[in-house]
């Protein structure tokens, strides 16, 4: 993300590419034609603009542009809700003066832990880059294979795409790794000067050809609540919902919680973990009250 403008280049391009004069409502003459997807000239016509000034947007020039001339582009781009919101960013932030990073702290209010502590259900708060600020005991618990990750910060990010025991706890792994890609994206282009944000994309495209992959696809996509599929070395296979909640005393920071459904295997598997987590805790807290 450190050239904006190419990366509204790529963007603005690559969906482009994928919509068919078909999928746009457009009658398709021949069958010869050189580029895939939409012609520049078809886009301008869709979104009410002049082809000069569309070619100007797609060169990375999205600085000035209304909010209606870039409704019409997510509507004719046929955007969904995280790219428009992507298109949006980068607009902002290609503008003549960078905006500062919107960084989260890195620790979270006592009280904050407070309400991890009184959930009984798998709680951890999150950043945009994917690190684990705060978790409660049985966020840890589930999560145990992330936080056991010697790499600081504990980052779900870095552990799907840097270690190889993230394939056999998560049982959709490609989708994980997919998703965290995506969601990763769009947190750059809401940020894209945060200096740590960058040193981790930039690790991970060091280290890992999966991420390069996933990264040049450029897909983003929020994260709110989905299903989590997971093979927990204690306990098992889990299949757990979650919802993530973003914190409006925290900003840019995210609560999830993870829950099953009453009388389901993956609830007597959220016991069996509750109860371990429980020995765990008192196992650790042993060798304290010997030296006392």
């Amino acid at each position: 993300m450190s050239d904006v403008q190419a990366e509204i280049r790529e963007f603005l391009s690559s969906r482009r590419a994928r919509i068919t004069p078909e999928r746009a409502g457009l009658p398709a003459y021949g069958g010869n034609r050189r580029v895939a997807g939409l012609r520049r000239e078809e886009v301008a016509m869709l979104a009410g603009v002049s082809v000069d000034y569309y070619v100007r947007l797609e060169r990375g020039n999205l600085a000035g542009a209304s909010d209606a001339v870039l409704d019409a582009l997510a509507r004719t781009l046929q955007l969904d809700e995280a790219e428009r919101q992507y298109l949006f960013d980068l607009a902002k932030a290609s503008g003549p003066a960078p905006r500062r990073a919107k960084t989260a702290a890195p620790t979270v209010r006592a009280t904050v832990q407070q309400v991890l502590d009184a959930i009984e259900s798998p709680a951890w708060v999150r950043n945009g880059r994917h690190d684990i600020l705060a978790a409660n005991r049985m966020g840890r618990a589930l999560y145990s294979p992330v936080f056991d990750d010697p790499a600081r910060p504990v980052n779900t990010t870095r552990f799907a795409y840097l270690n190889p025991a993230a394939r056999e706890f998560w049982r959709d792994y490609d989708r994980i790794a997919r998703d965290a890609a995506a969601m990763l994206r769009l947190e750059a282009g809401r940020n894209p000067h945060d200096p740590e944000l960058i040193r981790l994309i930039g690790e991970l495209s060091t280290r890992s050809e999966l991420f390069r992959e996933r990264w040049a696809s450029r897909d983003v996509m929020f994260h709110r609540s989905g299903r989590k599929r997971l093979h927990h070395p204690v306990v098992g296979d889990l299949d757990l919902d979650y919802e993530s909640m973003e914190l409006p005393s925290e900003p840019g920071l995210v609560l999830n919680v993870y829950t099953a459904p009453a009388g389901s295997p993956s609830a007597d598997g959220l016991r069996l973990l509750a109860s371990w987590a429980a020995t765990e805790l008192a196992d650790a807290a042993e060798p304290a009250k010997e030296t006392t």
